[in-house]
């Protein structure tokens, strides 16, 4: 399964949705992800693929992680796991 797949599976499980809803172009908010659905998303990526999200829950827009769309938090992803040694 690729990164893509991976991460569009763990937002669709956090949606309540099928993976199949869950388009690169979706925001979090179309998606009816709320801060605390965000928050258990990034735990669930950083488990999930053992890296560490550059990601300040209490101040979401301060961080260096893109959560603009499903196509930005997969980019991002993508970076943090050829990043890892």
């Amino acid at each position: 399964m690729s990164i893509t797949d991976r991460v569009i599976a763990i937002i669709a499980e956090q949606a309540v949705l099928e993976p199949s809803d869950v388009t690169p172009e979706s925001t979090l908010e179309d998606l009816g992800i709320d801060s605390l659905g965000l928050v258990e998303s990034i735990f669930a990526i950083e488990e999930e693929f053992d890296i560490s999200v550059p990601f300040n829950a209490n101040e979401p827009k301060a961080s260096d992680f893109d959560i603009s769309n499903v196509a930005a938090i997969i980019a991002g992803i993508e970076k943090l796991v050829s990043e890892k040694v």
